[in-house]
């Protein structure tokens, strides 16, 4: 355990510290600031509901389900579980802290799991988008570390804890989809 967490700060400090610049410096910021990430979560939502058919309603409804269920859950049962403190209230004088120091603990990242566990629900309906919103949530968890408020391996247990709850989401979704169709159920078919 003592080389993870060993190897979890060698890797802080090269994002945080080596690999500094001024460009990442003003960008990762803007990219790590919640209302930057949530209000485009907020228009994708939007467009499913409104915009994308039978198809993009279903997406809406299990995208917002997945998201409350992740935020809620990292932050009520898993973060107090571990009690891991962020970097930025552990080593406060030795680190590039960017944005405000965040909650006292940092274990999972909800930005992370957050944006994650949406992106695997738009891949699951629209595969095409999925990937750009893949690339979206790994910048995002990338910025947390950068910023100085995540360790890598809260970020990579965000984005584990994302994809799991996506996962559990969409096969409850399939395995409910498979028994109303064959029950002649058509509103879930939406092909």
């Amino acid at each position: 355990m003592d080389f993870l967490i060993r190897l979890d700060h060698k890797i802080f400090h090269f994002i945080n510290d080596t690999i500094a610049n001024p460009f990442l410096d003003w960008i990762m910021p803007i990219i790590t600031n919640e209302n930057n990430v949530a209000i485009p979560l907020i228009l994708i939502w939007l467009w499913l509901l409104i915009f994308s058919g039978k198809r993009g309603r279903i997406a809406a409804v299990l995208l917002l389900l997945t998201l409350i269920i992740t935020d809620v859950f990292a932050a009520q049962v898993i973060k107090p579980h571990f009690e891991r403190l962020r970097p930025s209230r552990a080593m406060i004088d030795s680190i590039n802290l960017l944005v405000p120091r965040g909650g006292k603990y940092g274990f999972v990242s909800n930005h992370a799991a957050n944006t994650m566990s949406a992106a695997m629900i738009i891949l699951y309906f629209f595969r095409k988008w999925g990937y750009f919103t893949i690339t979206v949530s790994l910048i995002v968890g990338f910025s947390r570390v950068y910023v100085g408020v995540h360790y890598p391996f809260d970020v990579l247990g965000g984005w584990l804890f994302g994809c799991i709850t996506a996962w559990m989401i969409i096969t409850i979704w399939v395995l409910l989809k498979v028994r109303e169709a064959k029950r002649g159920k058509t509103w879930v078919n939406y092909t």
